[in-house]
């Protein structure tokens, strides 16, 4: 096993990627073949494979009435960002030094989302800038992709929440009408959520992490796979 097979396993992307020529994995497949390969990922071809369909996905994650309800939902790209540039929803902002709003390609077919910022984070004011930032470009690297180019990383919650604790529900409750009109924005092919308060998050349901991992989930209509936050393999 080489190094990128390695990333793409502990990513869960294998066999989600697959270097192209390798034989096509067996089972029931549901391909995310809408994600163009850019020049760069040439040498490798999308193939869902052994990841097998979530049960939930005959039922919407967050119900599109929500959405059409939401006051966000007809904001473009800079009323977002000065709402949140400039929320005091909940406790987390008067604890924090700014919001991070995310960060890369507003049209991106990826998206990465993590739990919340951390203390480098809430001093740049960009995601996933510390030494977990650092894991995740490698790891992008790794399946030809960089932070910017076709990839969008946001979190669930917008402010550092104190002592880099895990955000609360009625705080997750809060913010994630911002990401989920990010989601609207961007139109990604894909969510990776990165460990799990982003997995349960989104998918709105109380789950473990490896429960939830090498499963194809479903956030109304887009393709959705849960894995290990670039902490958490830090650590181990």
């Amino acid at each position: 096993m080489d190094r990128n097979e390695t990333v793409l396993r502990e990513l869960n992307l294998y066999p989600l990627w697959q270097r192209r020529g390798a034989p096509a994995q067996t089972g029931t497949a549901t391909t995310v073949g809408a994600i163009h390969e850019s020049p760069e990922q040439a040498g490798a071809v999308r193939n869902v494979g052994a990841i097998h369909e979530s049960p939930e996905q005959t039922s919407a994650v967050t119900t599109e009435r929500a959405i059409r309800e939401s006051p966000l939902r007809d904001m473009d790209w800079p009323e977002l960002k000065r709402q949140v540039r400039d929320c005091t929803a909940c406790r987390l902002r008067a604890g924090c030094t700014q919001t991070v709003f995310g960060v890369g390609d507003e049209q991106a077919e990826w998206l990465f989302v993590g739990e919340g910022p951390g203390a480098d984070e809430d001093a740049q004011g960009e995601p996933f800038v510390g030494q977990a930032g650092k894991l995740l470009d490698n790891m992008l690297l790794a399946i030809k992709l960089r932070r910017g180019k076709n990839v969008y990383i946001a979190n669930i919650v917008k402010c550092r929440p104190p002592n880099n604790r895990a955000p609360e529900a009625d705080e997750i409750a809060t913010c994630l009408p911002y990401l989920n009109r990010q989601i609207e924005l961007i139109k990604p092919r894909l969510i990776v959520a990165l460990g799990k308060t982003a997995a349960t998050a989104l998918l709105e349901r109380d789950a473990t992490l490896g429960s939830l991992r090498g499963t194809l989930h479903d956030f109304n209509g887009i393709p959705l796979i849960a894995t290990y936050h670039p902490a958490y393999l830090l650590r181990s």
